[in-house]
Order: structure tokens, then sequence, then C-alpha cells
């Protein structure tokens, strides 16, 4: 791996104390230079120029698949109760749970 510039093992290691992570030195150079990779990668996509191409929130387009709210007909309470293994006058009936 090379040498970055962008983090250095001291920055490594205030992440670390803040994350309460323990590294021992070549740890913290191994990570300074990953997280110098992904930083100047950022660098790379910041550098691409998006005017005209539209913010996306999803790679895919997506759309809504519930139906309108619309009051349609409902059960009757008998209907609703009709193959209720135990009921109690007009309401379902289910075991305490505590």
């Amino acid at each position: 791996m090379s040498e970055n510039k962008i983090i250095t093992a001291a920055d490594v290691e205030y992440v670390a104390k803040l994350a309460n992570l323990r590294f021992d030195e070549a740890e913290k150079a191994e990570t300074a230079v990953k997280l110098g990779a992904i930083l100047e990668y950022m660098q790379q996509l910041n550098a691409i120029d998006v005017t005209g191409v539209a913010a996306t929130t999803h790679v895919l387009e997506l759309t809504n698949v519930f139906r309108e709210d619309a009051v349609g007909e409902s059960l009757s309470n008998s209907s609703a109760l009709a193959n209720a293994p135990d009921k109690d006058g007009a309401y379902f009936k289910v075991p305490k749970i505590i």
C-alpha cells in the first residue's frame, strides 16, 4: 500500500479513541492508507460534472403499488366471527397472554 497525505495515523488514532477502538501502530498505518484511498476516490467522484443529471433516490424506477383509499363494504359482525375458533358475544376470544 502506498502512503497518502489525506489521513494520518494521528487522525486514525483520534477517531479510534472516539469509537473506543484500539489499534497497534501497524493497524493505524494500514487504516490510514485505506481511509485515504476512500477519500481520494470520493474526491474523484466530486470532480465528475453532473450538470443536468437529475438527482435520484433509487436506481430503479419505482411506482406506488397501493390502491386509493375508498370506503367500501364491510363484513358484518356475524360474518367476521363465522369461522372464529372461539368467540364471546360480538368479540373474538383469545387466550390471555401476560
